[in-house]
């Protein structure tokens, strides 16, 4: 058990527990928040630790859904469940910590108190900016001792991107005997089942000189597709609204409108195809695809389809032929396959010296299916007039054969026609397979001793983190080869879906054999390394004062980072395409954007002291003064590629009286920009966002009733450029806190009340301007006769022309793309309060009793807007623009999207000889889905949720099966659903899984 009276008192959700491996002295235990070995200043700062007991309440096998249990973390960005529809953001076994919901990037994670290496594939934040995280899923949840959250700014300690605070992961060490368990569960009502292999063995060697402990785990999960729940059976999510004030409202209709049902084009120059005088085509030659059955078909092809002019109506007729891909079973969890291996050792070479040495190694194999490969608006296809299936081709094929798919009585010339793809799934191929493997070592040797009353420690690490992800894609240059032939193997894009399932069914007008001829696997490798060296140095008692020893750290480290993004061949440059009928240049993959591979490296060199001071101690017996201790900290970083950083930290502990305390602290903390922000050449993304100039001609036509109904939601193209000449982004945190300790009656155990205000002001955020905040300035501008420059648009078409008649707007074009850049911007306020109540019983009759509830309180989280997203909330204001308008970028983050004021948890285990019962239950308040708003812009609230789990475990002591254990478990007992979203839930919020049983057996040796 951990008596550290140091750790006691640092507590702030979870009482220490016993641990299944041996702990070191009390006088040895370093808890996160300093540097000093043995020193009571933990006392004054925040500090959740918690036990191996608590992680058994949680249920939690992973990493992720350890820290999703924990209320002072906020959402998930970087989750297996969101699984984003391209390799541009991490996808697979990955899990981020965003603590006090700064943003992910503002938690250092520690590994027995050294940094760990970041998962080296990004992911866009709120402020679209590439951040990168540790992998939460990589910490070996059988092998922590116990887990350290500092809970305050901690730069100053411990250097870069401890802005939130620290998470330190005290794994198993000086563990002797062996102990393997095996587990087995599952979601009710779903195909989820998961299976865990866990092992720890140790020894002592050489008399007792060293000690070798090594512990593993294997973790197979079978995976949960869409199907399997109500929420996320369908992409059209309109059911779940029934009977609420959304109730059919067209933007909860997530379906696609890229389809298989063709949206075409023949050259705008050449004006409306006719046939008999009759239009087949609109005016600039736009048509689509449809069933014959369908109103508005212009001309029948083969196999009961016909063409329709105009592209696909989808916000209207044709909604019914947009594409449900949730319905098609695409992956909401993929299966997971997860080896996690580490080792620890130690051997006294002489009575001061130890070495000590760690290795870890982990693995990890993804598979997931998702919707199958689209085409998007900036990279057009175009289909030659030689195509087979052309129905505006060439009326003789150049090997002398007659079109017999070309229509006859048209205005088309014999020469045909080329027809440009506009939107197209190419749902014949098949959903996108996606693998994703992820591994990570870390090796670790260092030495330490003592030397004239100083503690020394010295260590060099290297760690390594890659991730290797492979999907199925399609090749443009074999496509257009496809596309080219006149003979029955040409690719037949106009075949349209299935007449029995329009939403659902595919294609068969293609054969297998020019399908595979055109399949291209995409693949991105990342990675990226962490090279470090420290040196150590801190004594408890450096010189004593009338209130006690004044304790002293100082060090020295160094660390190399680097940081490869290495695309794929076909969308870096490296391998081009060049579209033979308009010889525009693409990457060669159907449905990305070129996309330069990016690399860095930097060195950061730091040096650091730490000062405890005791002012006052009991003995001195000074009223009202019971003690009163001080903490000084500085540190001071140099990096290779921004220049300098220097950060200081106070922080002081008063008891007034034995038993109540009061704390606080103010420090200074920064985190630097990441490699890709400063080294990124052009980083190509596509996130769906309205065109809101389209939707206010939708308004004046009266083709919808507010921007509510809008259905003008096209994949945008945006180019950011990095910027090297980024700062770094700082904060500075203040902190106010009381900790109650009454003292009780013999025998009635102990009870500890934590209360904690917190505040966080960060400047420099590095963020964008945005593609949407783009649209939107590009909106107001062209309401007053001009245009934004960054929005780059393709001509206007005489459709486009029709869009816009008798409404008194100039006709806007398509967007093509948007141009952005990283810079430093806005300013952000976080303020919080953390509540814990913790109460242990000793030993009794009826059994040991640990009790902790633990809440936080978001009372404040609001990013200063910059001056061109402030010209955009003024204007809407004004009503110069559309109230309907989204405005991201600035404001009142609180309850947004992922953002609850409250969360909470508590947890209750009873021991009593071999029989231990646990339970937990967590809270989640309410987040506002601003993806959901009505007329008034008032949006659909979300939650709140609460869960429970509950485990029973019954260890034998003694017969034929001394040493073993059965556990059974259940969590989510009340089987909630997570609340509904306009996406079928929030998943960087909750979970998806329903009430899910397990069975664990174990034996102890």
């Amino acid at each position: 058990m951990m008596t550290s009276a140091a750790i006691a008192q640092a507590q702030a959700a979870a009482p220490a527990t016993t641990a299944d491996a041996e702990e070191p002295a009390a006088d040895e235990i370093l808890v996160v928040g300093s540097q000093i070995r043995g020193a009571k200043i933990n006392t004054a700062l925040p500090v959740t630790v918690i036990g191996v007991d608590e992680i058994r309440t949680t249920g939690a096998v992973s990493g992720d859904e350890l820290f999703r249990s924990i209320p002072q973390f906020g959402d998930v960005r970087f989750n297996s469940q969101q699984l984003p529809g391209s390799s541009n953001a991490a996808r697979g076994d990955v899990g981020s910590l965003d603590l006090r919901s700064l943003g992910v990037g503002n938690t250092l994670v520690l590994i027995n108190g050294r940094r760990g290496v970041n998962h080296p594939t990004s992911q866009a934040n709120l402020q679209l900016v590439p951040v990168l995280t540790f992998n939460s899923n990589t910490i070996p949840v059988n092998g922590i001792s116990r887990m350290e959250v500092l809970r305050d700014g901690a730069a100053a300690i411990y250097g870069a991107d401890a802005v939130a605070g620290v998470v330190n992961a005290v794994l198993k060490t000086n563990y002797e005997g062996a102990e393997f368990s095996v587990q087995y569960g599952g979601a009710e009502g779903t195909g989820f089942r998961e299976f865990n292999f866990n092992g720890t063995v140790g020894t002592n060697f050489a008399q007792g000189r060293g000690n070798i402990t090594f512990f593993g785990s294997y973790d197979r999960g079978t995976g949960l597709l869409s199907t399997d729940q109500d929420f996320t059976a369908s992409s059209d999510k309109r059911p779940l609204f029934v009977g609420t004030r959304f109730e059919g409202q067209a933007s909860l209709d997530g379906t696609s409108t890229v389809t298989p049902w063709a949206s075409l084009q023949t050259p705008a120059t050449f004006g409306t195809v006719r046939r008999n005088g009759a239009a087949l085509t609109s005016a600039s030659g736009q048509f689509h695809i449809q069933p014959a059955s369908q109103d508005g078909c212009r001309v029948g092809l083969a196999n009961g389809i016909c063409i329709d002019d105009g592209l696909l109506t989808t916000a209207g007729a044709d909604r019914n032929l947009r594409l449900d891909t949730d319905a098609q079973g695409t992956s909401i969890l993929p299966t997971v396959d997860r080896i996690n291996l580490f080792t620890t050792a130690n051997f006294e070479l002489t009575e001061d010296v130890t070495l000590f040495g760690e290795a870890g190694y982990f693995n990890s194999v993804s598979n997931a299916q998702q919707a199958p490969i689209g085409t998007l608006a900036a990279l057009p296809i175009t289909i030659p007039a030689s195509n087979y299936w052309n129905p505006f081709g060439q009326a003789v094929f150049a090997n002398g054969q007659v079109n017999p798919n070309r229509l006859s009585g048209t205005n088309v010339p014999a020469a045909g026609l080329p027809v440009t793809i506009r939107g197209y799934s190419f749902t014949d191929f098949g959903q996108q397979q996606v693998r994703v493997v992820v591994e990570q070592f870390r090796t670790l040797a260092g030495l330490r001793g003592q030397i004239s009353g100083f503690d020394w420690e010295t260590a060099v690490s290297y760690s390594e983190a890659t991730a290797t992800d492979t999907s199925s894609n399609i090749s443009r240059t074999a496509l257009t080869a496809a596309l080219a032939l006149s003979t029955p193997d040409a690719y037949n894009p106009f075949a349209g879906g299935s007449l029995s399932a329009p939403q659902t069914g595919n294609m068969t007008g293609n054969n297998a054999a020019t399908i595979d001829s055109a399949r291209q696997d995409l693949v991105r490798f990342t990675k990226s390394t962490l090279l470090t060296y420290d040196l150590r140095i801190s004594r408890p008692d450096l010189i004593e004062l009338p209130g006690g020893s004044v304790g002293f750290a100082s060090g020295f480290e160094w660390r190399r980072e680097t940081q490869l993004d290495d695309r794929d061949a076909r969308i870096d440059g490296t391998i081009g395409f060049i579209d033979p009928v308009t010889g525009e240049a693409f990457g060669d993959l159907v449905n990305s954007a070129l996309n330069p591979d990016t690399s860095g490296a930097r060195n950061v060199a730091s040096v650091y002291a730490e000062l405890q001071v005791p002012l006052v101690s009991p003995e001195m017996n000074i009223p009202l003064i019971h003690r009163l201790d001080i903490q000084l900290a500085g540190r001071a970083e140099r990096y290779s590629d921004f220049g300098n950083v220097a950060v200081p930290k106070v922080a002081g502990a008063w008891d007034i009286v034995e038993g109540v305390r009061l704390r606080g602290s103010w420090s200074k903390s920064f985190r630097a920009p990441n490699l890709e922000q400063t080294n990124a050449t052009v980083v190509t993304r596509a996130n769906a966002r309205q065109d809101f100039i389209f939707c206010e001609a939708d308004l004046r036509a009266g083709r919808i009733t507010s921007f509510a109904g809008c259905a003008r939601s096209q994949s945008t193209q945006a180019r950011r450029a990095g910027n090297p000449d980024l700062d770094a982004e700082r904060a500075n945190t203040l902190s106010f806190g009381a900790v109650l300790e009454p003292p009780l009656p013999d025998g009635m155990g102990s009870l500890t009340f934590t209360a904690d205000w917190w505040q966080v002001k960060q400047t420099g955020l590095v963020g964008i301007f945005g593609e949407g905040n783009a649209l939107t300035l590009d909106y107001l501008l062209r309401l007053n006769g001009q245009t934004n420059p960054n929005v780059e648009r393709a001509p206007v078409t005489a459709d486009d022309i029709a869009d816009f008649a008798g409404t008194g707007l100039t006709p806007a074009g398509q967007v093509l793309f948007v141009r952005d850049q990283y810079v430093n911007l806005q300013p952000q306020l976080v303020k919080g309060i953390d509540l814990a109540l913790l109460y242990n019983t000793p030993e009794t009759s009826i059994g040991r009793f640990s009790v902790s509830v633990n809440a936080a309180h978001l009372t404040t989280l609001f990013l200063n807007p910059s001056p061109g997203i402030q010209e955009l909330i003024d204007a809407r204001e004004a009503g110069a623009i559309n109230a309907g308008v989204t405005i991201p970028g600035g404001g009142s983050l609180l309850r947004q999207n992922r953002t609850p004021q409250w969360r909470g948890s508590a947890s209750l285990t009873w021991n009593l000889g071999g029989v231990t019962v646990g339970a937990f239950a967590q809270y989640v308040g309410v987040v506002d889905n601003l993806a959901l708003t009505d007329a008034n812009g008032v949006p659909w609230a979300v939650g709140p949720r609460t869960t429970a789990n509950l485990y029973g475990q019954y260890r034998f002591s003694e017969g034929t099966l001394d040493g073993a254990s059965v556990r059974i478990g259940v969590r989510n007992l009340t089987n909630a659903a997570p609340p509904i979203a306009s996406g079928g839930f929030l998943p960087d919020v909750y979970g998806p899984q329903r009430r899910y049983w397990y069975v664990n057996l174990g034996y102890r040796f």
